[in-house]
């Protein structure tokens, strides 16, 4: 088999694409195939080494659920959603749109976005049990267009992990939705919700997205951030995290998902907020966060 022809075999199976299919196949699987054919041919992989991936495939989307998907959590672990978020946003910039410092950069959805969260009124809280000792936090914002006009009644999705470094969908015993809710804007553009101060965590490690840090050697463990969902009419919906500037794995994060724009920092709760009356004494910090909202074409 040293003689093998590769490059015909691998033409063979690109020439196999039929003429009905879209012209956006046409452009992107010979590419795919060219380059894992590349790959199989460079690396020298096995058959016991394809299958071993394989299954480690087949594993990720048995795991998988609405409240958890794994096959995105191995993405994560490679660098691929945030390559694929970067392309999103230079691929912005070369069309002029995104481009200057009045829309907010992106960054990945993760594997723990749930849809069909109910809204709820500004103001109110999304944790949803009490957390005792836990760091509330009055977060609150404007949603802008990218010329700074206000935007009413922009939906804003907001989740995060509790104390314990857990999102909702891995604690069923926890309140449905704990640390995670949808926002109105008010006719100012304005949000307001009460959280928590994030805290690092690792992600799941108990499956496939487990398996590839063990076998490369890495930890597991994200800085502390809020995930937002941002979408408002004749707009580009924005998918974006907010990192804890006092956070530990800002340079190393296992999913390669910070930005140096999406640093903030959190503030001392000021003495003037009017805490609800179960949580007089327990907010500690404030977040003001904005965010600018490209317009779809």
């Amino acid at each position: 088999m040293s003689n093998y022809d590769f490059e015909g075999y691998t033409k063979s199976v690109i020439d196999a694409i039929g003429d009905k299919a879209s012209p956006r196949v046409k452009e992107v699987f010979p590419i795919l195939i060219r380059k894992i054919h590349e790959f199989l041919i460079e690396a020298d992989i096995t058959s016991e080494e394809w299958i071993d991936a394989c299954n480690l495939m087949v594993q990720a989307g048995q795991v998988s659920s609405d409240k958890r998907n794994e096959v995105v959590l191995v993405t994560d672990v490679l660098g691929i959603e945030s390559l694929v978020n970067t392309l999103d946003q230079t691929r912005a910039q070369r069309k002029g749109k995104g481009s200057g410092e009045d829309t907010t950069s992106s960054a990945i959805l993760g594997p723990f976005y749930r849809a069909g969260v109910p809204v709820q009124a500004n103001g109110t809280t999304i944790i949803r049990e009490l957390e005792e000792g836990a760091p509330y936090t009055h977060l609150h914002g404007v949603i802008y267009d990218s010329n700074g006009k206000p935007l009413p009644n922009a939906l804003v999705d907001i989740w995060h992990d509790a104390p314990d470094g857990l999102y909702d969908a891995q604690t069923p015993e926890k309140a449905e939705y704990h640390c995670r809710g949808r926002f109105r804007t008010d006719e100012e553009g304005r949000y307001s919700t009460i959280c928590l101060k994030p805290t690092p965590y690792p992600i799941p490690f108990d499956f496939s997205a487990g398996t590839l840090l063990n076998l490369m050697d890495r930890h597991p463990y994200r800085p502390a951030h809020i995930h937002f969902w941002v979408e408002a009419k004749d707009h580009v919906t924005l998918v974006t995290q907010v990192f804890d500037s006092e956070s530990d794995y800002l340079k190393d994060d296992s999913v390669f998902a910070v930005k140096d724009d999406l640093v903030v920092n959190f503030k001392p709760i000021s003495a003037n907020f009017a805490a609800p009356s179960d949580l007089v004494g327990r907010m500690k910090y404030e977040l003001e966060q904005d965010f600018h909202l490209e317009r779809s074409q």
